[in-house]
């Protein structure tokens, strides 16, 4: 049986209904009904309410929403294929994934439908509308300290888990945003920023002239900055000075390392106390500069790494050493294909893997070879690094992305594309064309077009400004012409429906609900234990592989900034509580 073209998911949302079997026979037939009825509900267009995460003790979740952004090609995107670049710069979807959606047309450049091999020029605007699935962050609040309203700024007591700005998953769940949302701010001017992980003071500007101000003071050193942490082992009692320069040798997972061609940076490090009970110690940090992960990799380097810490603390990723007085630094070429995990690989074996685009198998003498992408064989680890990397620094690398993998249930290796569902865009979201290039700003969320359905496709919408009897309209080329970075869009000749709105495209082709069945079937869920009838694997609206809930207690590291004086005043926050005499964890 063929499933007909569903109704567009943009005019309507759907519930993922799974029904509990009377009797399952085996866990395995268990997992296969519910998977029947996870991609059943995908085509039923009865069901309207939106798909909202399960609550969870001691943890804040954002329903997810669909969104429209947009962001200026960046230097190292020039010349380079929009599929290579998207997989290359996020992980959070297969590159399987990633090729369907951009063959589904959800990004436009300038204004027109990317392809995967489309080439970014120099001052092209790229624009997206993703389904966003923010990560959960803590449910504790941030907490307002001080609102000076003649100086125009504040300080906050910013909580570990959620980050200052909204960057990659995190928008709404972003210190700033939060500020204006949940608080009434209207405009907040962050002159410096906390790791996600990291909790404590803030000094937030509400206006130019006071960021300004700040800025210069921050800039010049003269602000004397306090943190404390707990660390493993007993630090010495001693004053500890660290002036290694650190380098940032992977934007993508946010990893530092002490390298000569780094960055000066320098640090003060005191003991507090040292608990027994624990071997941990807590120790004051006094940072006269202001790097990225400075006292996480002083720390680590002096082998003392804070005792939560989920990257420079894990032996699954540094081995036994921690990176203790840094690591190896000589230039190395190797590099290696992603591995699926040894659960997975009788599944990959069988299907493919979602993580490359090459079709494995006997070719004809002649027959030319499909291009490998940098991460379908690994190099695209480096290609954000200021330099060569060594084989070790590739290894962690590596280690470090197997292990967010893994807690993220190994969702991009049980990836699941559906082409039963169409373009995977809300029909009701048309982004307004870039203005011309000179005056074009850099991301941001996109502007967005009133729309109403065609008169001549129901299933189609037409932005309201081009159904106006004063726009002509035309059809649509049969195959559009190459993307260059002077296109139409950018002129001030009136702008077509046809060019705002996608071309006649055939629909991608449909699978069978049998087939889809099968697929989902053959998905394990490994670990998240959603093999019953009232969990769910995938979001019903864009298919993402649903990651399990983390624990509360492994949403922040004990690093917290403790003190800041400026030329506005001294100001502080009471020591966090881990940070007690003889308090103790879970350090499983």
């Amino acid at each position: 049986m063929t499933i007909p073209p569903p109704t567009r998911f943009g005019h309507i949302s759907r519930r993922l209904t799974v029904h509990r079997p009377i009797i399952p026979a085996s866990p395995q037939e268990q997992f296969r009904q519910t998977a029947h009825c996870l991609v059943r509900s995908a085509f039923m267009p009865e069901q309207y309410e939106q798909y909202k995460p399960k609550p969870a003790k001691g943890l804040k979740k954002i329903p997810p929403y669909w969104y429209p952004y947009t962001t200026m090609t960046k230097h190292r995107w020039i010349g380079r294929e929009i599929l290579e670049v998207v997989s290359t710069e996020f992980r959070d979807r297969s590159m399987e994934y990633y090729r369907y959606a951009l063959e589904s047309g959800v990004t436009t450049i300038n204004g027109k439908i990317a392809k995967p091999d489309t080439v970014l020029l120099n001052g092209d605007r790229v624009e997206n509308v993703v389904h966003r699935h923010e990560p959960p962050v803590t449910a504790t609040p941030v907490k307002i300290l001080l609102h000076d309203k003649e100086r125009e700024f504040i300080v906050v007591d910013k909580p570990g888990s959620i980050p200052v700005h909204a960057s990659g998953r995190y928008n709404r769940n972003s210190l700033i945003e939060i500020l204006v949302d949940d608080f009434g701010f209207t405009k907040c001017f962050p002159i410096n920023r906390l790791d996600r992980l990291t909790s404590g003071l803030m000094i937030i500007p509400l206006s130019a002239d006071c960021a300004r101000t700040v800025t210069k003071e921050f800039a010049a050193g003269t602000v004397r900055k306090e943190y404390v942490a707990r660390v493993k082992g007993k630090f010495p009692s001693e004053e500890i000075i660290c002036e290694e320069p650190l380098l940032t040798i992977d934007r993508q997972m946010g990893l530092n390392i002490v390298h000569p061609a780094g960055k000066t940076a320098k640090t003060i490090f005191n003991l507090i106390r040292y608990d027994a009970n624990t071997n941990s110690s807590v120790v004051r940090c006094q940072p006269f500069t202001g790097r990225s992960h400075q006292l996480r990799v002083h720390l680590q380097f002096l082998g003392y790494p804070i005792a939560n810490d989920p990257v420079y603390s894990e032996k699954r990723i540094w081995g036994e050493q921690m990176g203790v007085g840094g690591i190896d630094v000589t230039p190395s070429d190797f590099r290696q294909a992603p591995a699926p995990p040894s659960h997975l690989k009788e599944l990959v074996d069988s299907g493919g893997s979602p993580e490359s685009l090459s079709k494995d198998g006997p070719r004809a003498p002649n027959e030319a070879t499909t291009k490998l992408l940098p991460r379908e064989t690994g190099d695209d680890i480096g290609m954000g690094s200021p330099v060569p990397l060594s084989q070790q620094a590739v290894d962690v690398i590596t280690k470090l992305r197997n292990m967010k993998d893994q807690d993220e249930d190994w969702s991009r290796w049980r990836d699941v594309v559906f082409r039963a569902k169409g373009v995977m865009r809300p029909k009701d979201m048309v982004i307004k064309p870039p203005p011309p290039q000179n005056q074009r700003k850099r991301g941001g969320k996109a502007e967005i077009m009133p729309v109403r359905p065609s008169w001549n496709n129901p299933n189609k919408a037409m932005p309201e400004a081009a159904s106006t009897a004063e726009t002509k309209l035309s059809s649509p080329d049969p195959a559009p012409p190459p993307h260059t970075s002077t296109e139409k869009v950018a002129s001030s000749e009136p702008t077509t429906a046809e060019d705002l709105v996608e071309t006649e495209e055939p629909w991608p082709p449909q699978i069978t609900l049998e087939d889809a069945i099968e697929k989902v079937s053959n998905t394990p869920a490994t670990g998240m234990e959603c093999a019953t009838a009232s969990e769910q694997l995938y979001c019903p609206e864009c298919y993402l592989p649903l990651h399990p809930d983390p624990q509360p207690e492994k949403l922040y590291i004990f690093l917290h900034a403790l003190k800041y004086t400026t030329s506005l005043g001294a100001f502080s926050t009471d020591m966090p509580e881990w940070s007690a005499e003889g308090w103790e964890w879970d350090q499983d």
